[in-house]
């Protein structure tokens, strides 16, 4: 008894003279079980996926971004490929008409009503489905349709107006390039990169038949159709790289009072997230 109040007292002193001043290099020992319990590890449950910038909010920065990335040093290659490719159709434009026009005016046709003005409200469709699909191929693939769309359309009707090229069939001076070209590539690109060769391959080969249909119908030369495809390879490829990039961190300064083992101080941190 004497042994335990003897014990407690000096206990009791200890923790009047820590009260009344710093007490540094001082501990109590308590006593602690032989075998700690493991205590239950929730870290990562409740983590954040990564911050998508396939969303509805970011539509029109995305569009913006797609606009400007078309002349990205990345689509320097496949532009001056379909540059060369265009001028040497060219001499053989009107061999080309000899042969397709006419041939199949069923297949002309259904390349016209299927790459043109029917797509949009098709493409609308799949964006407003896409929204409440839950992540995946589809939810991405069907905003990069929209994305693609948009700025297919943009170019293509600016390089129309600005070089005003007379169509075979002298109806208007829009030609160059084949608008339904380029819309059948810039999908079947987005296709292409969220589904796959086996999707991809049949989705080209549709796109090619669409331009082929549109000499057929005397709309367009092949010189435009090769231009059609290369504008819409561009676009597919470059919606399809931006829109799926990481979005960029964001850092966040905080100062606040912070103390150091001596009881004062000041700290700064620095954090990021996506």
């Amino acid at each position: 008894m004497k042994k335990l109040e003897a014990t407690a007292g000096a206990t009791l002193a200890l923790m009047l003279a820590c009260s009344a001043a710093p007490c540094r290099g001082q501990s109590l020992d308590l006593p602690r079980d032989p075998e700690p319990s493991k205590s239950f590890d929730t870290r990562g449950m409740f983590d954040v996926p990564r911050e998508d910038r396939r969303t509805l909010s970011a539509f029109p920065k995305n569009l913006g971004r797609n606009f400007v990335g078309v002349f990205s040093g990345q689509n320097l290659l496949p532009f001056a490929v379909g540059v060369g490719a265009t001028t040497l159709a060219s001499a053989f434009d009107y061999r080309t008409k000899d042969v397709l026009l006419g041939a199949c005016e069923t297949c002309g046709k259904t390349g016209a009503t299927v790459g043109g003005a029917a797509m949009i409200p098709v493409m609308g469709a799949l964006f407003v489905a896409g929204r409440f699909a839950p992540q995946g191929h589809f939810r991405a693939a069907s905003y990069d349709f929209a994305q693609a769309m948009i700025v297919n359309g943009a170019y293509s009707g600016l390089l129309k107006y600005t070089v005003k090229r007379d169509r075979p069939d002298g109806s208007d001076s829009l030609s160059f390039p084949s608008g339904h070209t380029s819309t059948a590539f810039s999908l079947a690109g987005v296709a292409s990169h969220h589904y796959g060769w086996k999707v991809g391959v049949p989705m080209y080969a549709l796109a090619t038949g669409i331009g082929l249909s549109r000499i057929e119908q005397d709309r367009h030369h092949l010189s435009d159709v090769i231009a059609g495809a290369t504008v819409g390879f561009l676009v597919g490829r470059t919606v399809t790289r931006l829109d799926g990039e990481r979005p960029a961190k964001k850092r966040f300064v905080s100062v606040g009072p912070a103390t150091d083992p001596h009881g004062q101080g000041i700290g700064l941190g620095l954090s990021a997230s996506w």
